[in-house]
């Protein structure tokens, strides 16, 4: 028999073992407990199967620590434990890295975890909405422009195959540094009848795509046929601040081209912005908050990251007297994050931060790589009526459950304004540098539509 045949088969017979076992819901509750969590200093080392006795009384967990000050169980320290679901769970004593297997009859091993247990941080959650301003490095591809010239109507570029949402990153060698810039090298290669070569990235690949440009009549210049733009603007919403350090988290989604391709971040500033208004949300429509960035209000920080998980940075001063919540509360991981009541803070006038009612419908930790880690639903009336839901320029939207940040708003879904999803502030945390860099022990690596802003599009001439 073909080894890859046999494996294939022992794989599908134990899963349908297991299936047999646990029920189809209940394999699917095993499947999707996290490969990796975190858990605070001072919490039961738990896995959380939710299974009936006569299911759980098969499985055993295997817990072994990195050292031995990570676990203790009943006031004592130790490396490692075996024990049945009806046992008391250790403690996680101090930051380290646990390895926790679980195993089936005691004997197969059929889900592997690591914990990473760190202090329990604590920041101040925002809410406050803010001016995004991002340019990038290279040019975006935002549209196409077809041109009126000595050969009729054309477009070379989109010819040549290029996208919206490509990155152009060079022209003929030479880096592309403003709009201007790149106008200029292509009306100066059509004046010498040579094509142009344009170096671009898409889905985080380079290619060189050569163009010839072609005279357009209406501006009197050699062009290729592209609306593009090298910066992006918008409202989002800040998530969380660390006042000591002043590090700040927000958006809680990446800032992407048309072709959600993370924008590479050349030079990036936050404001405070004012909401004037608000389109409302409908099926089929996502609404928006409409505001004027204040350039002189009581936000002004950096970008310095630009990530899955929201855009972070350093403020350039602290923010006063701006909060809803005056002191820091805890940050929640996800095993302390319950499905039930939470909260979410925002603007929807001017600059006060109100509160208002939602639901979590469910919590994904497994969905650490695309950053929709809950699933929320929008339940305060107040809310509904003014917004519709989930809007543009939410994202970053503090979610508060039992007095602790656990998440931040981040996507709406399309066909149902009031539901959304929103990303971790665990994760949030992590890519801030604020968890990795206050932590101590040994800490493992981690192995729908945005509720996005509209950039503003460049007239590429």
């Amino acid at each position: 028999m073909n080894v890859g045949f046999r494996t294939r088969l022992i794989y599908t017979l134990f899963a349908a073992a297991l299936i047999f076992l646990c029920g189809y819901h209940g394999f699917h509750a095993l499947i999707g407990l996290p490969n990796q969590q975190m858990i605070a200093v001072g919490e039961e080392v738990r896995v959380n199967l939710n299974f009936p006795d006569r299911v759980s009384d098969n499985f055993k967990v295997h817990i072994t620590a990195n050292n031995a000050r990570t676990l203790q169980y009943k006031g004592n320290e130790i490396k490692n434990k075996n024990l049945g679901f009806k046992e008391a769970w250790p403690v996680a004593a101090n930051p380290g890295t646990l390895n926790v297997q679980l195993r089936l009859f005691g004997v197969i091993p059929v889900k592997n975890m690591v914990m990473n247990v760190v202090p329990q941080h604590q920041v101040i959650p925002g809410g406050q909405s803010i001016g995004v301003m991002l340019k990038s490095k290279g040019i975006l591809v935002v549209g196409y422009s077809a041109m009126e010239g000595r050969k009729g109507q054309s477009n070379p570029a989109k010819d040549a195959g290029l996208k919206v949402g490509d990155i152009i990153v060079s022209a003929n060698g030479r880096e592309i540094n403003s709009e201007k810039g790149i106008a200029k090298i292509i009306d100066d290669a059509g004046q010498r009848g040579t094509p142009v070569v344009l170096k671009i990235k898409r889905g985080g690949r380079t290619s060189n795509v050569k163009i010839k440009p072609e005279y357009c009549d209406e501006t009197l210049r050699y062009r290729v046929g592209l609306y593009i733009r090298d910066n992006t603007a918008g409202v989002g919403t800040m998530t969380f601040y660390e006042p000591e350090s002043r590090v700040y988290g927000a958006l809680g989604h990446v800032v992407s081209s048309g072709s959600e391709q993370r924008i590479d971040i050349k030079d990036g500033r936050i404001v405070e912005a004012n909401i004037q208004g608000i389109n409302q949300g409908k099926k089929g429509h996502p609404g928006e908050k409409i505001g004027i960035f204040l350039d002189n209000g009581n936000i002004d920080g950096k970008i310095n990251k630009n990530t899955v998980y929201g855009i972070f940075g350093q403020l350039a001063k602290p923010i006063r007297g701006d909060f809803f919540y005056d002191r820091p509360v805890s940050v929640a991981y996800a095993n302390q994050i319950k499905e039930g009541p939470a909260k979410i803070l925002t603007v929807v006038n001017g600059n006060k931060i109100d509160q208002f009612d939602i639901q979590i419908l469910k919590i994904m930790p497994h969905q650490q790589a695309n950053g929709k880690g809950l699933v929320i639903k929008i339940t305060d009336k107040e809310l509904i009526d003014l917004t519709g839901g989930i809007v543009q320029g939410m994202s970053g939207s503090p979610i508060i459950q039992d007095g602790k940040l656990i998440g931040a708003v981040t996507h709406v879904f399309v066909n149902d304004p009031t539901q959304g999803y929103g990303v971790l502030a665990e994760w949030m945390l992590w890519e801030s540098g604020l968890l990795n860099e206050n932590s101590s022990g040994d800490i493992a690596e981690a192995g729908v539509i945005h509720v996005d802003f509209p950039g503003f599009l460049s007239y590429f001439n």
